[in-house]
């Protein structure tokens, strides 16, 4: 197995700052708050590969479970306990198999991002969803709380994320590339 270079802890450190910004871009909704947090999950994996975009996104997570602000719904070890905790565990297997995929794939054209960003989306979706659905059942108490109902509540924001990793896929044929050039040539 590959060692992760300084620099991409560097990168890592990066991305980690980026994920903690695009939780303050933030526009409140009901359920949960609409952020950037799920565009720069995706472009950690697309530009950084599996392991160092599932360490950025760890590092966040675990900031926040350490009490710093970074999260949008409230941070510490209480955080656990929110609806919204399971996407941000969701970010790291979605960092790591957008990570993956797009290493396996090669050359990021749009067809072959769109391979990774999707599944990378699930990955984000499936605990986001378990956790939510388990959190409003067991520890809130919500009785009324199904499968359906939580899906159907998050459906407007998996078809904003859809959208916006459907665009990712295109802008990132053009961009991820430039990105990995510009990146590689910097200090070693």
């Amino acid at each position: 197995m590959k060692k992760i270079t300084l620099k991409e802890y560097m990168l890592c450190a990066l991305f980690t700052a980026l994920m903690v910004a695009g939780a303050y871009i933030r526009i409140p909704f009901p359920l949960l708050p609409v952020t950037l947090q799920p565009f720069i999950c995706a472009l950690s994996g697309l530009v950084l590969g599996a392991r160092p975009a599932a360490l950025s996104m760890t590092v966040y997570m675990l900031l926040g479970l350490a009490g710093l602000p970074v999260f949008a719904g409230g941070s510490g070890l209480t955080a656990v306990f929110g609806r919204t905790f399971g996407f941000i565990v969701g970010f790291i297997a979605g960092a790591y198999v957008i990570g993956r995929i797009s290493e396996r794939l090669g050359k990021p054209t749009p067809a072959n991002n769109l391979k990774a960003l999707l599944p990378g989306l699930a990955a984000i979706y499936i605990p986001g969803i378990a956790h939510m659905l388990l959190i409003m059942r067991v520890y809130l108490g919500d009785e009324q709380a199904g499968l359906l109902a939580v899906l159907s509540g998050n459906l407007p924001y998996l078809v904003k994320d859809t959208v916006l990793f459907v665009m990712t896929a295109f802008a990132g044929a053009s961009v991820v590339p430039a990105a990995r050039k510009a990146l590689a040539g910097k200090a070693q």
